[in-house]
């Protein structure tokens, strides 16, 4: 019997998470939301993880939350437990110092929708599609999720996928600036990694910074101290003198994040 989970594999400071539930297309239960957040957890004070790529198994990037377990896991009484569970996991992954890229082929529905919006890059085959059937299901689509939706899509698009449950085809979601790459069938899982190594050869201590400004200006939260220090601390890095001497003497410079 094939067991729903989530498969890590590491490499050269690069991550690969793959939402692995072939027998539901990929569709994420409690216990592998609970898997990615324990993964999120441990790779925040990783200093050896530069990147990672989130896919799915074979040709389905995910159908959404498993509501086989809805029963148990998503009762009406528990609703609310299971949202905080699939937010705080998704915030986790938001506020990862790495750079975060979704590689996405056929389906992705719902919950699976929701965690390639919280990716920092989403890689899209042309044949993809975006979907969110709450209004087929009935149930309450937390608004958490619902402004993460806004953020990446717009207000639009996003009362479109909400209000009409329909699907936003992968080339349109191209244009409206949610989707980075927009690739041939099949593709997207090495155009994300080509992505990822890119990623992995630049400054860490820059791309921190950034995504947390980036992350703030998006929640219209104005600028922290948090982020001025973060941007500072790159000011102040040995990666700075080594970007500068690497341009001077016209050679790939070497970060090592500090």
């Amino acid at each position: 019997m094939t067991t729903a989970n989530i498969r890590i594999r590491r490499t050269d400071g690069k991550a690969e998470i793959v939402l692995d539930n072939p027998g539901r297309r990929n569709a994420i239960s409690a216990g592998m939301w609970e898997e990615l957040r324990s993964f999120a957890d441990s790779a925040q004070a990783d200093a050896t993880l530069r990147t990672l790529v989130i896919r799915g198994e074979g040709s389905v990037f995910s159908a959404g939350a498993d509501i086989a377990g809805f029963d148990s896991a998503r009762k009406r009484s528990d609703a609310q437990s299971y949202d905080d569970l699939v937010e705080s996991t998704l915030r986790a992954l938001e506020q990862l110092p790495q750079v975060v890229i979704a590689a996405i082929s056929g389906p992705c529905v719902g919950a699976g929708a929701s965690l390639a919006c919280a990716c920092d890059i989403r890689v899209a085959e042309r044949e993809s599609f975006f979907a969110v059937p709450a209004a087929r299901l009935g149930l309450g689509y937390d608004p958490r999720g619902i402004s993460r939706f806004v953020r990446i899509f717009g207000k639009g698009a996003t009362s479109e996928m909400l209000l009409l449950a329909a699907r936003m085809a992968g080339p349109r979601a191209f244009e409206l600036g949610a989707i980075h790459r927009l690739v041939a069938p099949g593709a997207s899982a090495t155009c994300a990694n080509t992505l990822a190594e890119l990623a992995s050869s630049l400054a860490p201590l820059t791309q921190r910074a950034a995504k947390a400004s980036i992350q703030e200006h998006a929640n219209g939260t104005g600028i922290s101290s948090a982020v001025l220090e973060l941007a500072a601390r790159a000011d102040a890095s040995l990666d700075y003198e080594e970007g500068r001497a690497a341009f001077a003497q016209k050679r790939p410079p070497i970060f090592r994040g500090r």
